[in-house]
């Protein structure tokens, strides 16, 4: 039965990100983007015949680079400021979890709590890190820790996840900022600010609406 459940929340978690698609893109040409004309132009290079070798070492060099790259100007500065919040101290308890504690009443709203808000603020640089902060976070560490899925879910299910919990999870994962990444290409392809802040700040914001929407009903019927 849980795997069934599973599957159709991601299911509709995905059907749910077409459609809000398509229902934002509607709403933007209708207003902040009405008028605005729009065209893509793609330029296709000469066909060739591959040369297998060079595309491999092509490919290996490029995203070799690309990783790099992100870690050094991205996945650095962010390790150093989750061992920093997991090392330093606010009276007895790490900040961390003090911060998580400040969050946690505006978390309470979004059917979340505050260490998994917490976990995705500190994930803006890289997404991929949300998981291991909340880990980290729950076990009272200083340390990024990865888990296998029982052990996971045995810590999830021990801070009081529920159903509801996992639901509004999903979809502030799938409504939310983008990586820093993200944005910083936004800004690069449009040297728009404007556009830039409202990439983040749509999603963001329409994040938050549903997740509160998905509480209350939640609440309304009593779970």
């Amino acid at each position: 039965m849980g795997g069934v459940l599973s599957t159709l929340m991601l299911t509709g978690i995905i059907c749910a990100g077409i459609a809000l698609t398509f229902a934002v893109s509607y709403i933007l040409s209708k207003t902040l983007l009405k008028g605005v004309p729009s065209a893509f132009t793609l330029e296709l290079p000469p066909y060739r015949t591959p040369q297998v070798g060079k595309v491999i070492v092509r490919s290996v060099f490029d995203r070799t680079l690309f990783v790099l790259g992100r870690a050094v100007s991205v996945a650095a500065p962010a390790g150093l400021v989750i061992w920093l919040c997991g090392y330093i101290t606010v009276g007895d308890v790490s900040l961390l979890t003090f911060l998580c504690g400040l969050l946690d009443p505006f978390a309470t709203l979004l059917g979340l709590d505050g260490v998994i808000l917490l976990a995705f603020i500190l994930g803006f640089p890289a997404n991929e890190i949300v998981i291991p902060v909340m880990i980290m976070a729950y076990m009272q560490t200083s340390t990024v820790l990865e888990l296998d899925n029982a052990a996971l879910q045995t810590l999830l299910t021990a801070n009081g996840w529920t159903i509801e919990t996992a639901l509004c999870v999903m979809i502030f994962c799938l409504c939310h900022w983008p990586c820093s990444t993200t944005l910083l290409t936004v800004y690069k392809e449009t040297k728009s600010r404007k556009i830039t802040a409202l990439a983040a700040v749509i999603p963001t914001l329409t994040g938050i609406i549903l997740c509160m929407l998905v509480h209350l009903i939640f609440s309304a019927f009593g779970y």
